[in-house]
C-alpha cells in the first residue's frame, strides 16, 4: 500500500458539495492500493502512519508522531498513486488493485484506524472528490509497505 501523507493544519473532502470528512491539525493521507497488497500491508501502513514522527517537539525537530500529538487522520483513497509512470506520457494502471479488492483493503485500513486512533475521517471510495488542505510546513512523505 502507498500512503502519501501530508501534515496539515486542516483538511476536508467534498463529494457532490457535501463534506464527507474533515480534520483540524493532523495528517491527510492519500492511499493507493496495489495488486499485491493484503491485510498485513494495511496494518503495517497504519502502524507507520500513527507512529511516523512528522510533528515538531519543543526544539522544532520532527520527533512527535500523530499518536503523540493526538491530531486527526483523514484517509482518502487515490488509485492514481499506484500508477506506472515509467514510460510515455500516459499513466498505466496495471499495478493498481482492482476496485473490489482495493475497496475491501481501504475499508479494512479505515476500520483498523478507527480502532486505534480517536479522530479518523475519510473521503468516499471511488467518488469524484474535491480535497482541500492547508499543508503545514510544507511536510509531505511517501510511505510504501
Amino acid at each position: 500500500m502507498i500512503g502519501l501523507l501530508q501534515r496539515v493544519s486542516s483538511a476536508r473532502v467534498l463529494v457532490d458539495g457535501e463534506v464527507t470528512g474533515a480534520i483540524e491539525a493532523g495528517l491527510l493521507v492519500l492511499v493507493g492500493v496495489q495488486r499485491h497488497d493484503d491485510a498485513a500491508s494495511a496494518a503495517r501502513l497504519l502502524e507507520r502512519l500513527l507512529g511516523y514522527r512528522v510533528f515538531t517537539d519543543g526544539e522544532g525537530r520532527m520527533n512527535r508522531s500523530l499518536k503523540d500529538v493526538g491530531g486527526g487522520l483523514l484517509l482518502v483513497s487515490q488509485f492514481t498513486l499506484a500508477a506506472d509512470t515509467g514510460k510515455g506520457t500516459r499513466p498505466g494502471f496495471s499495478t493498481a488493485a482492482q476496485p473490489g479488492p482495493a475497496r475491501e483493503l481501504f475499508d479494512h485500513l479505515v476500520g483498523l484506524a478507527r480502532q486505534a486512533h480517536p479522530v479518523v475521517a475519510t473521503g468516499r471510495f471511488g467518488a469524484h472528490m474535491q480535497v482541500s488542505l492547508t499543508n503545514d510546513g510544507p511536510v509531505t512523505f511517501w510511505l510504501e509497505t
